[in-house]
């Protein structure tokens, strides 16, 4: 079995500690069994690795990801990059054809498909670990997870099963995504679950689709034609049209963690970050990324959430109306991970037409490196504030320290590895200031270091 975790979004809701470069599922707001913060991904990958399914799974994710994955993951088993957000069938028929043909998967094995981002007790992941033979035995095209609704929510799809006594599934007579309230009531009444985000189904069953739409099964010609494949979900692509599906249901605890009203119940704390909430302030959550502490005051049911991208105070009840009036937004993020580290934005002015200046700050851990690098359209100025380096410029390099300025004219190759925990305060100045204006020439310090080896030029 096969295992292919999706993690993709905008985390419009979450908003401001989620954005188009950080989603929901980064957010480190969770805590571990140590009380030790962490996102809902670093939850998830520890949940698949006690029930022995991490070496299994693969990530499908987005460029804009990868960095992110690896700072919180560290190794994976593979992650598969999406040219394009298209939803979630062309990010599973991608998955299937990297399976097929660069991982060498039989088709008749089975590939499991799930979230990124339940919050879910251990026993859920040994519940999936039934799918496979649920799917073999019954000889359905597709096997889903189940589990009892509290409310008739608009929000997830419904499972309405044909309960049998003899065997552990159930045949779905009906499945519904995104119902209205009046028919999610009458699903509820007919015994009808909410679908986990959770399906099962042999590898040849997703390639056959494939050739069916006259796509290639290979991986790197279907990336090429990623385009092609229709923008849709799964659910509405494929689930509701297969009639030959069969659903598991779990009865332990299941929650979707997409709302502030929602999350703020599993966070552990009520206050995380610099701040202070009144005793009086009852089910009220401050979460505070910003330097300057934050007070809350006799004020009851708040969602109180500051980073660098902005502020939100709002009733936890309402909180999810954040993704309908940010609709119209497009701020660069101003808070990114990255495999390296992170950055934060500390000030973006645009002076005039032709000049603007943008200061980051710069945190690059114990062994990390940036790229080997180039911009065009910019110059910087880097002064090293905390820790220790080695720093390129146009393949010379030299050690750098507290208290060193660098300067980084336009176009001139640059890159530098932390020997300690380095923290830099980054100010840029040109005429267009944008992430896009990079040249990357090498990734790893291993490749740079040959280089020099080759060609010693160092200060």
């Amino acid at each position: 079995m096969k295992l292919v975790l999706l993690s993709g979004g905008s985390g419009k809701r979450l908003w401001p500690l989620s954005n188009d470069a950080r989603s929901k599922q980064f957010l480190k707001v969770l805590k571990d069994e140590n009380n030790i913060n962490q996102s809902m991904i670093q939850r998830v990958w520890n949940q698949l690795k006690k029930a022995h399914l991490a070496e299994s799974t693969v990530i499908s994710t987005s460029i804009t990801q990868v960095d992110m994955i690896l700072n919180q993951l560290g190794s994976t088993n593979g992650i598969i990059v999406e040219p394009e957000r298209r939803d979630t069938f062309p990010a599973i028929c991608l998955a299937a054809s990297y399976l097929y043909s660069t991982r060498r998967t039989d088709p008749n094995e089975v590939v499991v498909v799930l979230p990124v981002d339940p919050y879910v007790e251990d026993e859920f992941f040994n519940k999936i670990k039934e799918l496979e033979t649920a799917l073999q035995q019954s000889g359905a095209q597709i096997a889903l997870m189940g589990v009892q609704p509290t409310f008739p929510s608009e929000k997830y799809g419904y499972v309405i099963p044909k309960y049998e006594d003899d065997a552990p599934w159930d045949k779905v007579l009906q499945f519904k995504e995104k119902p209205s309230q009046i028919l999610a009531e009458e699903f509820i009444s007919q015994g009808g679950l909410w679908n986990c985000g959770v399906f099962a189904f042999r590898l040849s069953y997703i390639l056959s689709l494939l050739k069916n739409m006259a796509l290639p099964i290979q991986y790197e010609s279907l990336l090429k034609n990623y385009s092609l494949l229709p923008k849709d979900s799964m659910d509405y692509a494929v689930i509701e049209k297969e009639k030959n599906v069969i659903v598991l249901k779990y009865d332990g605890y299941w929650k979707d963690l997409g709302t502030w009203n929602t999350l703020t119940d599993e966070m552990g704390t009520n206050v995380l970050g610099k701040g202070t909430i009144s005793a009086d302030s009852l089910n009220t959550h401050l979460i505070n990324e910003l330097d300057i502490p934050i007070t809350v005051i006799g004020s009851s049911n708040l969602i109180v959430a500051a980073s660098p991208d902005g502020i939100l105070v709002s009733d936890k009840e309402k909180s999810h109306r954040i993704k309908s009036l940010m609709q119209c937004e497009h701020q660069r993020p101003m808070y990114e991970e990255r495999r390296w580290g992170w950055y934060k934005v500390l000030e973006h002015i645009k002076i005039d037409e032709k000049k603007e200046v943008l200061t980051k700050r710069l945190v690059i851990n114990k062994n990390k490196n940036l790229s080997y690098h180039t911009h065009f359209l910019r110059h910087e100025i880097w002064t090293i504030i905390k820790g220790e380096g080695e720093f390129v410029l146009d393949g010379a390099i030299r050690r750098v320290r507290a208290g060193d300025v660098l300067e980084i004219p336009p176009k001139a190759k640059h890159s530098i590895r932390a020997v300690t925990d380095l923290e830099i305060i980054e100010i840029q100045s040109g005429p267009k200031l944008m992430e896009e204006d990079k040249l990357c020439v090498y990734t790893n310090w291993d490749d740079l270091e040959n280089l020099f080896l080759s060609t010693p030029n160092v200060i």
